[in-house]
C-alpha cells in the first residue's frame, strides 16, 4: 500500500489526476487479465488521456456558447426531406472551415436551421476548431456599443478569433444603418479568412430590407456568398407540429423563407 500510494502521489505530482484517481482499479483489472507491464501502462494512459479530451471539449464548448448541444443523430432528416442529408455530412468533415467557407441555412422558424448549424459547431470543437456562437441581434448590439465606447477594435477580435463564427436569427429584425456598417465589416475582416455559418428566415432578395439599404446589403451578401454553401430548408416547423400534436395548434405551417410568423 505504500507503493500505491506512492504511485498516486507522483503521479498527482505530475497533474495526472485521472490517471491518479483510476490508479488502484486499473492495477486489480491489469492483474485480473494478467496485463503486461507496458499494457498496464498503456491503459492508465489512456484513462488519463479521455479525461483530458473530455475537459477540453467541455471547455471549448462553454467557449462557444452555445445555446443548447444537439448533435446530428438528433435531426429528423425525415421530417425535412428537402434537407441533403448527403449536403450535411460533407459539411460535417469540415472542410468547408479549413477552406474558410461559410455556410448559410435559409428557412422559416422552427426547420432545425439553428439545430443543424450547432451540430456542425459541436462537430468542430470535438476537432480542436474554436467556434463562437451568437445571435445576429446581440451582435450587432454589442458592435455598436463597443463602437460608441470606443472599444470596436478590440471587441472585433472576439468575433474574428474563432476559425467558425455561427451568426443566428439574421433577419428577424431589421438593423439601423451603424448595426448594418458594424456587420459589413466584421463579414469583411473574416473574408477568405473564417468562415462563418449563417441562419436566417429571409431569402436573399429582402435583405435590403433587413439592412435598410440594398447596396449594402449586397456587398454583404457578395463577401458572404462567394465560397459558401447554401442549405434552402422548405420543411415544416418542429415546434409547431409537437404543439399540432398536443392540440394546441390547428393552423397551417409556415413553408417559406421570408414569412413573417415566428
Amino acid at each position: 500500500m505504500i507503493e500505491l500510494e506512492k504511485a498516486k502521489a507522483h503521479l498527482e505530482a505530475l497533474e495526472l489526476s485521472e490517471a491518479a484517481n483510476v490508479l488502484e482499479s486499473r492495477l486489480e483489472l491489469a492483474a485480473k487479465n494478467q496485463s503486461t507491464y507496458a499494457g498496464f501502462l498503456a491503459d492508465l494512459l489512456c484513462a488519463e488521456v479521455g479525461a483530458r479530451r473530455t475537459r477540453y471539449i467541455a471547455a471549448r464548448t462553454r467557449l462557444a456558447h452555445l445555446p443548447f448541444q444537439k448533435s446530428i443523430e438528433q435531426f429528423d432528416f425525415s421530417f425535412q426531406p428537402s434537407v441533403d442529408q448527403r449536403q450535411i455530412q460533407e459539411l460535417l468533415t469540415l472542410a468547408f472551415v479549413h477552406e474558410a467557407h461559410n455556410v448559410v441555412f435559409l428557412g422559416p422558424p422552427g426547420v432545425g436551421k439553428t439545430h443543424l448549424a450547432v451540430a456542425i459547431a459541436m462537430e468542430a470543437v470535438r476537432s480542436g476548431i474554436a467556434a463562437y456562437f451568437v445571435t445576429a441581434n446581440a451582435l450587432v448590439d454589442d458592435l455598436k456599443r463597443a463602437y460608441q465606447e470606443n472599444r470596436l477594435e478590440r471587441r472585433m477580435r472576439v468575433y474574428l478569433a474563432p476559425r467558425l463564427l455561427i451568426i443566428d436569427e439574421m433577419g428577424y429584425l431589421p438593423l439601423d444603418n451603424l448595426g448594418a456598417t458594424m456587420l459589413f465589416q466584421l463579414v469583411s475582416m473574416r473574408y477568405e479568412r473564417g468562415s462563418i455559418i449563417l441562419t436566417s428566415n429571409k431569402s436573399f432578395g429582402n435583405w435590403g430590407e433587413v439592412f435598410g439599404d440594398p447596396v449594402l446589403a449586397g456587398a454583404i451578401l457578395d463577401r458572404l456568398l462567394h465560397h459558401s454553401y447554401i442549405v434552402n430548408i422548405k420543411g415544416e416547423s418542429y415546434r409547431l407540429r409537437e404543439k399540432k400534436r398536443a392540440g394546441v395548434f390547428s393552423g397551417p405551417y409556415s413553408t417559406t423563407p421570408g414569412t413573417d410568423s415566428h
